[in-house]
């Protein structure tokens, strides 16, 4: 039983729907490390808590995780949300990152807004595009007391 469930949903979700998935259940995590940390590190992001404290970045994080675990369960070309989502996060703290270097409070910082947006972005980018095979619908199986 457990292995036709976990077929229904592999055939639900498709290769962007998992990708998502996975996507949705990392930045979620990711978030919900921040919150439960008891003072993270916030070195290199003093942009973001010059706005807000800390844990608020955190739960735009978990936000936009479940936002994208949601739209992996949505047809392709319904799913669009859940990629542009999957951006935002990554793209903030990149950012936040690079003000740090050219303010020079963090120089390491540069390093890591590279590796948000090549490790994050760029992949996400690049799976955004890549398309959807369609896959064949399962076999019928034949109706009793009828011929093939």
């Amino acid at each position: 039983m457990r292995c036709r469930a976990a077929r229904t949903i592999r055939d639900r979700l498709g290769r962007r729907g998992a990708f998502l998935l996975i996507l949705g259940i990392g930045k979620t995590s990711w978030g919900l490390g921040f919150l439960v940390a008891p003072h993270p590190e916030p070195r290199g992001l003093a942009l973001l808590t010059s706005l807000a404290p800390l844990h608020c970045w955190a739960w735009v994080w978990v936000a936009a995780g479940i936002a994208t675990t949601g739209c992996a369960f949505l047809k392709v070309g319904r799913d669009a949300l859940g990629f542009v989502t999957a951006l935002v996060p990554p793209t903030v703290w990149a950012t936040a990152y690079t003000v740090a270097v050219a303010t020079g409070d963090y120089p390491r910082g540069g390093w890591v807004a590279l590796w948000y947006l090549t490790s994050h972005v760029g992949v996400i980018m690049w799976a955004a595009a890549v398309p959807e095979h369609s896959v064949p619908p399962p076999p019928r199986r034949p109706q009793r007391g009828k011929a093939p």
